[in-house]
């Protein structure tokens, strides 16, 4: 576990590690990408044999077996599930832009034709994941979803959670960089979309990176993260547990913890260690915390400044002054305020995505929500009169600007009779 520092010492530090791009990575995943989009579906089934040890009989997956996924899960789950669809759902509906109309200007939104999401299937499967990415697009009206996944078995609780969306004409068993591949051009088999979201390992997320321009993206997904704002009226095994559940994702993920009281955040790294030997996936938090886990002490103002600098995908602010400090916090993927609203309670349930900007993201970027899933275009309609009022000032800036056709494309118009 890294010492305690001061903000100005963490900035510092923070800023020597960027890390420059994987560039054998990036020319083996671009060596997939061409060949999934020069052979297709041979290419796929060449990718999957090699890299997931599977023959593909059949790639697609039948709405048969997303429901008899779905029938397999205890009642109490399917409950569970159900109960998370639907706050998404309220939370996404609530939030969907809405046409700007106007008899001269309007702005009107349209859903997306085909969306493409990757839903991992290694040795963990993650039925949130799909319902935060998959509620979204269908909350925005679009029409066709296409999933790839590397699960290979009959039944699975990703297949669930798909039947539950509805989503059961476009599931194929395809994992990778060559699934990423397949859903940016098409092959025989997999038709192409407009954009394409989900997580993934590196190789995932260096093939949307490397697709991105010929189709849309979320986002280039890096280790997960965590900050934590807090103070003495925080319990302290509950902060202990909210490093943890980061921690436990694997052992890049990040874990910050910022507080005015030095004393505290010595008294929590002493009840880290006794508490991680009896964690489950102890092996995965003691690596995540040896390596990626930092702890700052500073003033107020130090402290903001470093929250705003890190941008971290989740921000917790658990804090006697937990209003004014959030009122400051310019820059996260979300914002949890209060103790009631661990990040643990927004992985699954809470209503917003929690597909959200890691790596400092966040400075630009924002949570994937509904909007993300439709293009927005003005509708210009301009009067006559509204035309004569602006036409002179127009043609003033096309000729500076030397483009003279411009220019007389609205002068012939205005001296129309």
């Amino acid at each position: 576990m890294k010492g305690i520092l001061n903000a100005e010492a963490f900035i510092a530090q923070f800023k020597q590690q960027a890390s420059a791009p994987n560039i054998e990575q990036m020319l083996a995943v671009q060596a997939i990408i061409d060949d999934v989009k020069a052979n297709g579906d041979q290419a796929l089934a060449q990718y999957t044999e090699h890299f997931d040890g599977q023959t593909l009989d059949k790639v697609k997956v039948t709405p048969e077996q997303l429901k008899a996924s779905w029938d397999a899960l205890d009642t109490d789950l399917q409950d569970a599930l159900k109960l998370t669809k639907a706050r998404i759902e309220q939370y996404e509906h609530r939030i969907l832009y809405q046409d700007n109309l106007d008899e001269e200007l309007s702005y009107v939104y349209r859903p997306l034709a085909r969306v493409g999401l990757y839903v991992p299937g290694g040795t963990a499967l993650y039925p949130s994941s799909v319902l935060m990415t998959l509620v979204p697009a269908l909350v925005a009206g679009v029409k066709e979803i296409v999933v790839t996944t590397p699960v290979f078995t009959d039944t699975s609780i990703t297949f669930a959670a798909l039947y539950l969306c509805g989503v059961t004409d476009h599931v194929y068993r395809i994992g990778g960089a060559q699934a990423i591949a397949a859903l940016a051009y098409g092959t025989e088999t997999i038709p192409a979309v407009d954009k394409i979201c989900g997580p993934g390992n590196a190789f995932v997320a260096m093939a949307k990176r490397l697709v991105f321009g010929d189709v849309g993206i979320d986002s280039i997904a890096g280790p997960s993260e965590i900050l934590l704002y807090v103070d003495e009226t925080a319990p302290l095994d509950a902060i202990v547990y909210d490093v943890f559940a980061q921690a436990e994702h694997d052992a890049n993920a990040r874990t910050f913890v910022l507080s005015e009281s030095a004393d505290l955040l010595e008294r929590l790294s002493v009840r880290i260690q006794e508490l991680l030997p009896e964690q489950v996936r102890s092996e995965i938090i003691a690596a995540s915390v040896a390596n990626n886990h930092y702890q700052v002490v500073d003033t107020r103002e130090n402290l903001l400044n470093a929250v705003n600098f890190i941008a971290a995908e989740h921000v917790s602010v658990q804090h006697a002054e937990q209003d004014d400090i959030v009122l400051n916090i310019n820059y996260a993927g979300a914002v949890f305020k209060g103790v009631y609203s661990m990040e643990a309670i927004g992985d699954y349930i809470a209503g917003p995505s929690h597909v959200l900007p890691t790596n400092r993201n966040a400075r630009y970027s924002h949570g994937l929500n509904s909007n993300d899933f439709r293009t927005s275009h003005a509708i210009i309609n301009l009067s006559p009169k509204t035309f004569k009022e602006v036409a002179v000032a127009a043609e003033r800036i096309a000729a500076a600007e030397g483009l003279y056709c411009h220019e007389r494309s609205i002068a012939i118009r205005r001296e129309e009779p």
